[in-house]
């Protein structure tokens, strides 16, 4: 099979190379889901403060994106943390995002009107698939990036293993159910990173408590530390 074309579908659309920098550099997107803005926001600073540069906050309820509106206007979230949305499902959706202040979309599967926005914004997509066929129609449609998920449900990293052999140079992003110990695996399946929600989040998705808040410190500093390691390993061996 011949190699599939990154790059935008129509003139005017963004180029992916900026957000694939970033996912090649920190390797890792922290996914914030729930039904609490005073939880959701609290534990963004915590997960940056903590050295994660990539957080999406998930549109599944109306609390991520008063979270992710604050967020935007939050100076004390180091520079370059690069905040995203995700589940967005509808170009309302992603208008409303990027007017939040979104730097890319993230949907759970392919979704066009929303790549048409993205594309019509300047915003990148990191779009949806599981399957070979919904991974190459993203990449035609102009995703910057292709979301494996939920990536544990047909094999894990196995499976991005076997889906990348037609598909050498589809960017993958391994996302769903994805423990501390799962990384190396992913990223030996050759995953550009990887997006951790519950495993990373747990109690602070509610709960924005001292303890829970202290909690989510340390496991955010063994996610980064983890995600470190590898980045210094592929550094080592080229």
């Amino acid at each position: 099979m011949p190699s599939i074309a990154l790059g935008s579908p129509s003139p005017g659309s963004p180029s992916p190379a900026p957000v694939l920098d970033l996912l090649r550099q920190y390797r890792l997107i922290a996914v914030l889901r729930g039904g609490n803005a005073d939880a959701l926001t609290a534990a963004t600073s915590v997960l940056a403060a903590n050295g994660v540069r990539m957080i999406e906050l998930t549109l599944s309820s109306d609390a991520g994106l008063t979270a992710l509106r604050r967020a935007a206007v939050d100076r004390t979230l180091p520079p370059g943390t690069l905040l995203g949305a995700g589940t967005v499902l509808t170009r309302d959706q992603a208008k409303a995002a990027i007017d939040a202040g979104a730097r890319y979309l993230v949907t759970p599967g392919v979704v066009e009107e929303v790549l048409g926005e993205g594309a019509d914004q300047g915003v990148p997509v990191l779009c949806g698939a599981l399957t070979p066929s919904e991974a190459m129609a993203a990449v035609r449609l102009g995703a910057a990036a292709v979301k494996l998920f939920p990536a544990y449900a047909v094999g894990g990293a196995r499976y991005l293993r076997d889906l990348r052999a037609p598909l050498p140079d589809v960017p993958f992003i391994a996302i769903g159910g994805i423990a501390l110990d799962d990384i190396a695996d992913y990223f030996t399946a050759g995953a550009l990173a990887v997006g951790v929600g519950s495993p990373l989040l747990r109690e602070a998705a509610h709960d924005s408590s001292p303890a829970a808040l202290s909690a989510l410190a340390e496991r955010t500093r063994a996610y980064v530390a983890a995600t470190s390691t590898v980045i210094a390993t592929s550094t080592a061996e080229r």
